[in-house]
């Protein structure tokens, strides 16, 4: 089975909880890890790190037995070399509207002949130091990649992205497609909770595991026993600043 401790446990059926990750502080994803999250997205899409500053992350998730997963800006060949060759453990690619674009993610993330993705001796491969056919496959069976529907067209097309040999997890991003739906930020809206749903038909036929983004804990648990597995809540700013507003309240308004 994997070595990849998410995509292991999700493939066992298990529901995993994570955070999105938008601040460049190794501090902030090694305490996601000491609490007990099983994984962080590292948000290159909204937040501010680079693959340089990245892999620092990345150390930081690893040394708690955390699995850090990138969410790139864009499908792109460039960007997505770059996230997995300094160690990230998979990749999160947004708005994937089309069967098209979900295999140029796979071709991006996969060695041949599951992909072409570039050749090198990066962090990624121990800097060189692993035999290297055995880590072609390594890499190829261990990356999780997960493609994100997050607007109608995407939505429209959701069977077709579901049978793309290599994909792991269809993300839905209620935000961004209750927004498609003309109805931004209204993501307890039947039409969103029904695409949720479709989503999970869909993963349950095709194989593949669906992810949703939560506010809070308690959407979260609701969320699992729908048959959510892949469920990131909140984002570090929002939940250190709920945090420290609590305790200011606690202390200002008793």
């Amino acid at each position: 089975m994997f070595k990849n401790k998410l995509k292991k446990a999700l493939y066992e059926g298990q529901a995993c909880y994570g955070t999105l990750i938008c601040n460049n502080s190794p501090d902030i994803v090694e305490i996601c890890g000491l609490v007990g999250f099983d994984f962080v997205i590292l948000d290159l899409e909204h937040g501010y790190m680079s693959p340089e500053s990245m892999v620092h992350l990345i150390r930081a998730a690893e040394v708690t037995g955390m699995t850090p997963i990138t969410r790139v800006t864009e499908n792109s060949e460039t960007i997505i070399l770059r996230s997995l060759d300094v160690g990230t453990h998979g990749i999160q690619v947004p708005m994937v509207n089309d069967a098209a674009a979900a295999r140029l993610a796979v071709r991006r993330a996969k060695y041949y002949p599951e992909g072409m993705r570039g050749v090198a001796f990066p962090r990624s491969s121990n800097y060189g130091l692993s035999p290297l056919f055995d880590y072609f496959k390594e890499a190829n069976d261990e990356t999780l990649v997960v493609v994100q529907c997050e607007n109608l067209e995407g939505l429209n097309n959701l069977e077709e992205i579901a049978a793309v040999p290599g994909i792991d997890v269809i993300f839905l991003g209620p935000f961004d497609l209750s927004q498609s739906f003309g109805i931004p930020g209204q993501v307890e809206d039947m039409r969103v909770q029904e695409a949720a749903a479709r989503v999970i038909q869909v993963c349950r036929e095709h194989g593949k595991i669906p992810g949703i983004y939560c506010s809070t804990a308690e959407d979260a648990r609701q969320k699992a026993d729908q048959g959510f597995k892949y469920i990131p809540i909140g984002v570090d700013s929002t939940l250190i600043a709920e945090a420290f507003k609590r305790v200011v309240d606690t202390v200002k308004n008793r």
